[in-house]
């Protein structure tokens, strides 16, 4: 789908999307193109066409009924089109998803609507553009960090373990709080009763752990023999922590299912509650540790391994087929642990090195149904971001 040796310039490639049908209103009004590498459009009279679009200064944070609706244009069986489907869920708007299948402006990209702009072109033109009405999160921001000579799997490596730290710090807060409680419940509605908070906590643990041991797998068995054929041994401490840490995970499952069934506030809860919250902090200290080793010492030498543009491509297609719950049922889960601008990154890797049927399976795991609810038709502000903030 694209040069995968490139995956980490700032720019991004037109994605390849089905064609589709927008209906506009007004049809004596015109569409003026602003620039002609990007289609940018803005709708004006005749005698008052503008070549250009001013960003507004950022916004106070609007209530749901002010918030301003995006439409959006094209296939739902793109992949282009679910990219930008995931990207306007980090912005504060509500989303109108229009499936449109054969093209009325012209373009075979998907198509944004808001108030009276039109936007089509590919999707850094398109974030740009969100990034331009809505600052804040940005989208796009610091993808010109990431060296394009750094291997896209290692790239791919690092977002990971940025997740993983994130996901753990939430849970070792969360299990404080517990304990600070006495598993008491906190009156939360949402979280329910205490005994259905700490089973949610566990449900929690259980999707962290399957990504944990899916990403030490994709290490093993995708990222490491590369470097071992290079200096055999030079990846034997790492795979040894990985067995290491293995019987502080299973553990920690272990603890979780021995509070739920104790009686809440007891005085064994209470000692159980304490003991998850300690062996959590060791596991995270662990995991952060290891990582860091791995970025400092490991991955970087994947560089010296010299990797053709089609090997590039292969391991990271590899290395998805070794995650697969990760990249299915668990990526709403991974991508709650990246920062708005590295999940559209994450994206954007797999979107150069796999091909368009597999990546649109893949971001529809993203914006299709959700736990019976539907994300278009009402405000997004809150979804991923809530955990972060």
């Amino acid at each position: 789908m694209g040069n995968c040796s490139k995956t980490l310039k700032k720019t991004n490639p037109d994605h390849n999307s089905d064609k589709f049908c927008p209906k506009i209103d007004n049809p004596d009004k015109v569409y003026q193109k602003t620039e002609s590498s990007e289609k940018v459009y803005r709708k004006t009279d005749q005698s008052s066409a503008t070549n250009s679009f001013t960003a507004p200064p950022p916004l106070p944070s609007p209530s749901p009924a002010t918030l301003p609706v995006v439409r959006l244009y094209g296939s739902p069986t793109s992949p282009a089109t679910s990219y930008i489907r995931f990207a306007l869920l980090y912005k504060p708007v509500t989303l109108l998803f229009i499936p449109s299948e054969k093209p009325d402006f012209g373009f075979e990209t998907p198509v944004i609507q808001l108030g009276s702009d039109v936007i089509s072109g590919s999707s850094v033109t398109i974030l740009r553009y969100l990034d331009a009405k809505f600052p804040k999160p940005l989208l796009l921001s610091n993808w010109n960090t990431y060296n394009e000579t750094t291997p896209v799997v290692v790239t791919a490596t690092v977002l990971q373990h940025k997740s993983l730290v994130w996901h753990l710090e939430r849970m070792v807060r969360w299990g404080e709080d517990l304990a600070a409680r006495g598993g008491r419940s906190k009156g939360d509605p949402v979280m329910g009763s205490a005994r259905m908070e700490v089973k949610k906590y566990g449900k929690s643990y259980s999707q962290l752990l399957e990504v944990m041991l899916e990403h030490a797998q994709m290490e093993e068995k995708i990222v490491f023999p590369i470097l071992e054929r290079e200096d055999r041994g030079l990846s034997k401490s790492v795979n040894e922590e990985h067995a290491r840490d293995l019987p502080l995970m299973n553990g920690i499952k272990e603890d979780i299912k021995t509070i739920i069934v104790l009686d809440t506030g007891s005085s064994s809860s209470q000692d159980a509650l304490f003991s998850l919250s300690t062996r959590l902090k060791s596991l995270q200290e662990h995991c952060k540790q290891h990582f860091e080793e791995e970025e400092r010492g490991i991955l970087p030498l994947m560089e010296a391994t010299e990797l053709t543009q089609g090997q590039q491509e292969r391991l990271l297609e590899q290395s998805l087929d070794v995650m697969p719950g990760t990249h299915s049922n668990l990526l709403r889960f991974f991508m709650e642990g990246l920062l708005p601008h590295e999940a559209m990154l994450y994206l954007d890797l797999i979107t150069r090195c796999t091909d368009k049927v597999r990546s649109g399976s893949i971001y529809r795991f993203l914006v299709e149904e959700h736990n019976g609810k539907r994300n278009e038709g009402r405000p997004t502000m809150g979804l991923l971001l809530k955990a972060k903030s």
